[in-house]
């Protein structure tokens, strides 16, 4: 008899857990040892029960997934993460597999790519979901691909908010031509026309959140 997979689902929301349960069970190899509710549960369940696979999500609250994720690369090394999430986001995606984790599949993804991501993952192997690995190829091959400095961050954030140059320039305690400066930097990273252009980019990518 085959061995069967043991995985902890690691979600805030009950009903995605259920639902995913229930996909699970319709898979012989397959088979769910624990569920936690945010990554602190998880952290404590990983030391608990054996498992191969752990499904986590990346919002979850007391601890996000990411956070999870490294600490779990310390403390239950042979653990397999494959975070499952709607978030895809260039910096998403990048925290996660900086994080330790395997694999990496959208919440959306049909079922049987998500039994083919669970399988890969618990063979130590890494899966993309094609949507990601789509981004990151897209994102590589781009000639925009330059990262923003720390304070290019600070002044895009800014005027995501609705800051003028001005206000910008005094809150950063940075001259007007320096703050003129930086946003021709930004433009010209993020492939923008204007100022909205490269917030609306920014966002997209996950260089910045608004609200």
């Amino acid at each position: 008899m085959t061995k069967k997979i043991r995985i902890i689902l690691a979600d805030d929301h009950p009903v995605v857990r259920d639902g995913l349960k229930g996909m699970i069970a319709s898979q012989q190899d397959l088979s769910v040892v624990g569920e936690a509710g945010n990554g602190e549960e998880l952290l404590s369940l990983a030391g608990k029960v054996p498992a191969d696979v752990a499904l986590v999500d990346l919002r979850m609250p007391v601890l996000d997934g990411v956070s999870a994720i490294a600490r779990l690369r310390e403390c239950s090394p042979d653990l397999r993460v494959l975070v499952l999430t709607t978030y895809d986001t260039d910096a998403d995606i990048r925290r996660a597999v900086e994080a330790g984790a395997t694999g990496y599949v959208l919440k959306d993804a049909p079922r049987e790519e998500l039994f083919r991501a669970i399988r890969q993952t618990a063979r130590g192997d890494s899966y993309l979901s094609p949507a990601v690995a789509s981004r990151l190829v897209d994102r590589v091959r781009s000639p925009d691909h330059d990262e923003l400095s720390a304070r290019e961050v600070e002044v895009l954030t800014l005027v995501a908010r609705g800051s003028a140059n001005k206000e910008v320039a005094r809150s950063l305690r940075l001259s007007e031509a320096t703050v003129k400066s930086h946003l021709l930097h930004i433009f010209e990273k993020l492939g923008a026309s204007d100022r909205t252009h490269a917030v609306m980019i920014a966002v997209q990518r996950g260089i910045i959140r608004l609200g």
